[in-house]
């Protein structure tokens, strides 16, 4: 999956964000993110780009602090430079996960040892599970979690400062054991 844009908005009725993705190969990727599932994924998704931006090549971070400011010197930069400004395309040709966005019911993000964070979506209902995965390098991650944010302030969602609970135990994954969240 090529990305070319992402969008995120809030659905003030159903109190959910609409993540949308579009490729460059006019595809639409939507997806539902209720609050409890935001609550869960954000805090290590920030963990996780943090160990992302450490473990770049030249680069000895291991102080959690050190850490810390690296990824936020990062995530200014990207900042600096993204296109915020460009109305996201809802042109599609394709929606492969149909009209209907899937509601996240669970999640699993592992870094990749390719240097990109790897984010799986799955909406579980009963005995059929549907899914999609994304493999997403730095400066996107940065995107996401930056629109986020700025629609969790649009929307009025608190952000509570509890850690994340995993299901397998590590709060912020390794390279070989993905973090799996579950609604």
């Amino acid at each position: 999956m090529n990305i070319h844009q992402l969008s995120i908005s809030h659905d003030e009725r159903q109190d959910r964000l609409l993540l949308r993705l579009n490729t460059q190969d006019a595809k639409e990727f939507r997806f539902w993110l209720t609050r409890r599932m935001v609550m869960r994924l954000l805090p290590v998704m920030d963990l996780s780009i943090g160990r992302l931006e450490a473990a770049q090549p030249g680069l000895a971070v291991a102080d959690p602090a050190a850490r810390q400011l690296l990824t936020e010197l990062k995530r200014d930069a990207f900042l600096q430079t993204a296109d915020f400004a460009t109305p996201y395309d809802g042109k599609v040709q394709q929606l492969p996960l149909g009209s209907e966005p899937l509601l996240v019911t669970d999640a699993q993000i592992s870094l990749q040892a390719s240097g990109g964070l790897q984010i799986v979506f799955q909406q579980k209902t009963g005995d059929n599970t549907q899914s999609c995965q994304m493999n997403l390098q730095a400066s996107l991650v940065h995107g996401l979690i930056h629109l986020i944010r700025q629609c969790m302030a649009k929307a009025d969602w608190a952000m509570m400062t509890a850690s994340p609970s995993p299901s397998n135990g590590d709060s912020a994954g390794s390279l070989a054991t993905p973090a799996v969240y579950k609604h």
